[in-house]
C-alpha cells in the first residue's frame, strides 16, 4: 500500500518550518544536505519514500512544493546549505515578488494547484492561499486525506499583521470545512515552552520552528519506522477522529532537548510512565487552552520512542486510570492508545524515552473560541476592512465573512 506524503509548505511561516522538518528528516534517514545517502546509513527498516522520492541519480528529493508571494524566505532555504536538496521545478514564487502584504483575498486568489499542509492562519500567503489549496485538493482529491499544521497567533499580543483576526476567521472556514484533522499549534504555547524548557529568555522564530518540526517528525516515526500497527495515517487519523467536524487536535511532547542551546541539554532519567504522565500535563502541551472542570479527552494516541516495554507501558497504563489523570467522555471508549517506534539510529538522544501525544480534547474550543472573540471585536468595529476592499472578492460586500463566521460556531 502506498503510503507517500506530499508536504506543501505555504507563506513564511509554513516555509521556515518546513524548512527546520526537512533538515530533522535529513538527519534522521541518514541522507545529506545534498540529498546523498551518507555512507554510515546502512541499518535500513526505514521508509525513506514517505517523504522523499529518488531521482535518476539515486539522490533523495523532498516530497514538497515550496509556495510564497514574496520571495525573501524562500531565497533564503535556496542560499542555505539545502539549497541543492529541493527540486527547483516544486518552487513557485510569484512572478512580482510583491508578497500577499498579509491580505489574506490576495493570497487566496494568487495561488497554483497543488496532502499534508504548513502554514500559518495569520498571515496573507498562509492563509490565503492556504485555504486556496485546501478548497482545490479537496475538490481534485476528494478520496485523499488532507492534514495540517497550522499555527495559530498570539492574540494576547500586539502582532505586526494588524488584520489577523480576518484572515484567521476566513481561513478557520476552510480548516472546518476541507481538511481532515488539523494539527494546532499557537505561538503562545510555542514561546512558553521555548522558555521553560528550553530556557531561552526570548525565543527565535528559529527555535520555536524546532518545536514544531520535532512533533512533526515524532507524529510521522509509526509511517517512517513502521511496525505492525498504525504504520498508515488514515488509520492513525480515524482514530482519533469520530466525526468529521471534529478534527482539530493538540500535542504534546516530553522531554524537549536541544544541543544549540547549553542550559537544554539536560539529561534526566525517562521511563515509559513518566513520558506517559507528563504528556497530560497542561506544561507540555503546544496549545493555549483553559479547560473548564467539564473538558474531557475524546480520544488519545501516544506515539512513544526508544525503548519502551509493551508490560511497562501497560503498567503505566493502568496507574493513569487508577490515578484519573486523563478525564474522558462518557459516551466514548476511556482509553490511551499507544504505538511504540524505534529512534532513529542517526540521531543520537541524551534521553532513553521521548514521547508525543496527539489528542481531541473538548477544551480545544477555548482557543477556537477565543480566534472568534477577537475577529467579533474588530468586525463590530469595522477595523480594517478597507484593506480587503480592494480585492475583487471583497468589492462589492464583505459576505465572505459573514459565511466564514457562520461556519465556525465553535462557541455554543
Amino acid at each position: 500500500m502506498p503510503r507517500e506524503l506530499i508536504t506543501i509548505q505555504t507563506g513564511q511561516c509554513g516555509n521556515q518550518i518546513g524548512m527546520e522538518f526537512w533538515s530533522q528528516l535529513c538527519a534522521e534517514h541518514g541522507i545529506s544536505k545534498d540529498g546523498i545517502l551518507e555512507d554510515f546509513a546502512t541499518e535500513g527498516g526505514d521508509r525513506k519514500d514517505v517523504f522523499f522520492y529518488q531521482a535518476d541519480d539515486e539522490h533523495y528529493i523532498p516530497r514538497a512544493l515550496l509556495l510564497d508571494l514574496e520571495p525573501r524566505v524562500i531565497n533564503n532555504i535556496l542560499a542555505s546549505p539545502y539549497s541543492n536538496l529541493y527540486n527547483p521545478e516544486n518552487i513557485y514564487l510569484s512572478k512580482d515578488g510583491g508578497g500577499a502584504g498579509n491580505i489574506w483575498a490576495y493570497g487566496f486568489s494568487q495561488a497554483e494547484k497543488g496532502f499534508m499542509l504548513l502554514h500559518s492562519i495569520a498571515g496573507g500567503t498562509g492563509s490565503g492561499m492556504g485555504s486556496f489549496l485546501l478548497e482545490r485538493l479537496n475538490e481534485r482529491y476528494p478520496k485523499k486525506l488532507i492534514q495540517t499544521y497550522s499555527v495559530f497567533p498570539n492574540n494576547e499580543e500586539f502582532s505586526d499583521v494588524v488584520v489577523q483576526p480576518y484572515n484567521s476567521m476566513l481561513t478557520l472556514r476552510r480548516l472546518t470545512s476541507n481538511a481532515d484533522c488539523v494539527i494546532v499549534l499557537d505561538n503562545a504555547a510555542l514561546n512558553r515552552i521555548a522558555c521553560d524548557r528550553l530556557h531561552v529568555q526570548k525565543p527565535t522564530f528559529t527555535q520555536t520552528n524546532q518545536l514544531v518540526s520535532t512533533v512533526m517528525s515524532a507524529s510521522t516515526t509509526t509511517l517512517r519506522y513502521p511496525g505492525y500497527m498504525n504504520n498508515d495515517l488514515v488509520g492513525m487519523i480515524a482514530s482519533l477522529i469520530p466525526t468529521p467536524k471534529c478534527h482539530y487536535l493538540m500535542t504534546a511532547y516530553t522531554p524537549f532537548t536541544s544541543d544549540k542551546v547549553e542550559k537544554a541539554k539536560s539529561i534526566r532519567k525517562t521511563t515509559v510512565l513518566d513520558v506517559m504522565r507528563r504528556l497530560l500535563q497542561p506544561k507540555n502541551k503546544m496549545v493555549s487552552i483553559n479547560p473548564s472542570k467539564k473538558s474531557c479527552y475524546i480520544s488519545v494516541l501516544n506515539i512513544i520512542q526508544g525503548e519502551a516495554d509493551p508490560t511497562d507501558v501497560h503498567k503505566s497504563l493502568l496507574r493513569i486510570r487508577e490515578r484519573r489523570l486523563a478525564q474522558f467522555i462518557p459516551w466514548g471508549p476511556a482509553s490511551i492508545q499507544v504505538a511504540l517506534t524505534k529512534k532513529s539510529p542517526y540521531v543520537q538522544t541524551s534521553h532513553r524515552v521521548s514521547g508525543l501525544m496527539l489528542a481531541n480534547h473538548t477544551s480545544i474550543a477555548s482557543l477556537l473560541k477565543r480566534t472568534c472573540d477577537h475577529y467579533d471585536r474588530f468586525r463590530k468595529r469595522g477595523a480594517f476592512l478597507e484593506q480587503y476592499r480592494k480585492e475583487d472578492m471583497f468589492a462589492d460586500n464583505l459576505d465572505e465573512f459573514d459565511v466564514a463566521r457562520g461556519c465556525t460556531r465553535f462557541d455554543k
